[in-house]
């Protein structure tokens, strides 16, 4: 009989379970999105090949479980035929997350579907010394907790007061989280104190006379950890305006992380360990 190679099976998605030589398979679900007719695959998979349910994953995952050793194959085939495939397991980039987005969210700042798609051809599978999690959210309201991931994307506007076509109503400082708009409606006066904004757009959002416009960006956060150790991630550059220059700030994360970490050390650890100065650094080389 053939052995087993357990660890390439992983690597291609067919996760062990405590049932002798029974895998859950896990699909590459990229920023949530998934066909009506594929999902339709997904379920006859399950009812011919698994026990006739699925599981859906804190990573916007599907997972079959029940799978069995000798069935493997042919289901490979089958999730081909359907344009699906195994998720990435083990130590590399893993599955891409995003909420809906400007696309569909009203909130929304960023396109984040179309993001998470370049995301996935940019980075997914990449070989890393652990686990990597890429998320990507569309606002300030952080939907998807980019701060839980090792690299996390939010949504930003930076906002820019349009002094004449201003009525000094007050809505923009009344919605305004951080109070970092004050309206003085008799002298019709604004200030707006930057230091304080957070980006989340709602001033702009929120007029009715279009008083505010927007520069949207890409708000970034490294060293995100939920697992046996929890970390929020940290935002140590401002927010980024290019998604060229976004590219080059993940291709640096990435390359420090290979460089510096541990086998089975996670990002944040690596931070920690070697110190935020030296990746401050890296990250100015880009900048």
């Amino acid at each position: 009989m053939a052995k087993v190679d357990y660890k390439a099976l992983k690597k291609g998605g067919f996760m062990r379970q405590v049932q002798k030589d029974r895998f859950s398979l896990r699909l590459r679900v990229v920023g949530g999105h998934v066909k009506a007719d594929q999902l339709k695959k997904v379920y006859e998979i399950a009812e011919k090949y698994g026990q006739g349910y699925i599981h859906m994953t804190s990573r916007q995952s599907l997972e079959i479980p029940f799978v069995k050793l000798e069935d493997i194959d042919r289901v490979k085939e089958e999730l081909q035929e359907a344009g699906l495939q195994p998720g990435a397991c083990g130590p590399r980039v893993r599955t891409i997350t995003a909420c809906q987005g400007a696309a569909i969210c009203p909130s929304g700042l960023i396109d984040t579907a179309a993001l998470a798609q370049e995301f996935d051809k940019r980075y997914y599978a990449r070989e890393l010394p652990h686990k990597f999690k890429l998320g990507i959210t569309g606002c300030r309201n952080n939907c998807l907790k980019a701060e839980e991931n090792d690299l996390g994307v939010k949504g930003g506007l930076l906002p820019a007061w349009q002094e004449k076509q201003c009525t000094f109503c007050g809505l923009c400082e009344a919605v305004c989280p951080t109070q970092a708009i004050a309206v003085d409606k008799k002298e019709r006066k604004l200030d707006f104190n930057q230091e304080k904004c957070t980006y989340c757009g709602r001033c702009v959002k929120s007029c009715p006379v279009d008083a505010w416009k927007g520069k949207r960006g890409f708000i970034v956060s490294f060293g995100g950890l939920f697992g046996n150790r929890i970390a929020i991630g940290k935002q140590i550059i401002p927010i980024v305006f290019e998604e060229d220059k976004l590219h080059e700030i993940i291709e640096a994360a990435l390359a420090f992380f290979a460089e510096h970490a541990k086998p089975s050390e996670r990002f944040r650890n690596t931070l920690d360990r070697v110190g935020w100065e030296l990746f401050e650094a890296k990250l100015k080389e880009v900048l």
